[in-house]
């Protein structure tokens, strides 16, 4: 699991779509933005699995349903070589079980593509801070969807208040400062919530709690 990444300079951005316009447009889109910086595109997950070694993006805004290797396979290729590489899942696809796959893949946030200009910022900027970010009309499918794991033990209180925090949308840093422990103790408490849920990422880990009612879609 990957810890937030410290900001120093720009977040550097891998755009990842198999249509031109819609990478062009991107590219103005987030040009409006100091702190953003695209450092590349490519056309299909294959291209973003070579590229991410080389051009070393924080975040990566991924679609979903491209030729060569789609993009939840590359997000897990990805994820796997690169953990602290975030990606975002920027797709017009909300009903498709590639919606879920990605976020079992390891997928930090998921937006649609008619998503506003500064939703999509904020979600960039919440990404490369190691916080979850979901479109609400696709958060609630997914909340039907994501498959609820047989506990193998029982959270202890400090864990599901780290939970509850983590769903917000919180990363570690500041969850610490609410919660009034070191960071560390975070990090220790969120490897053993997802160790216990049987859960691979925050997302999956933040949509359980959604799920549970351990907070609200608000």
């Amino acid at each position: 699991m990957s810890e937030p990444q410290s900001q120093a300079g720009p977040i550097r951005l891998l755009l990842v779509d198999d249509h031109v316009v819609v990478r062009q447009g991107l590219r103005m889109v987030l040009s409006l933005e100091d702190d953003f910086e695209v450092v590349g595109e490519c056309a299909n997950g294959r291209e973003a699995v070579e590229k991410v070694a080389e051009l070393k993006p924080q975040v990566v805004l991924m679609d979903l349903l491209m030729p060569v290797m789609n993009g939840v396979e590359a997000t897990r290729t990805i994820k796997a070589a690169h953990p602290d590489i975030e990606i975002v899942a920027l797709t017009s696809v909300l009903e498709d079980s590639l919606v879920i796959d990605v976020v079992e893949a390891g997928a930090m946030g998921y937006l649609l593509k008619e998503t506003g200009p500064e939703t999509l910022f904020e979600a960039i900027r919440a990404a490369s801070r190691g916080e979850v970010r979901l479109d609400p009309r696709a958060q609630r499918r997914l909340l039907r969807e994501v498959r609820t794991p047989e506990m193998r033990e029982s959270l202890t209180a400090r864990e599901t208040d780290t939970l509850r925090e983590l769903a917000r949308g919180m990363a570690n840093r500041e969850i610490a400062e609410t919660l009034g422990v070191s960071e560390m103790t975070i990090k220790t408490h969120v490897s053993s919530i997802l160790s216990k849920l049987g859960l691979k990422s925050r997302t999956q880990a933040a949509l359980f709690a959604l799920r549970e009612g351990l907070v609200g879609l608000d």
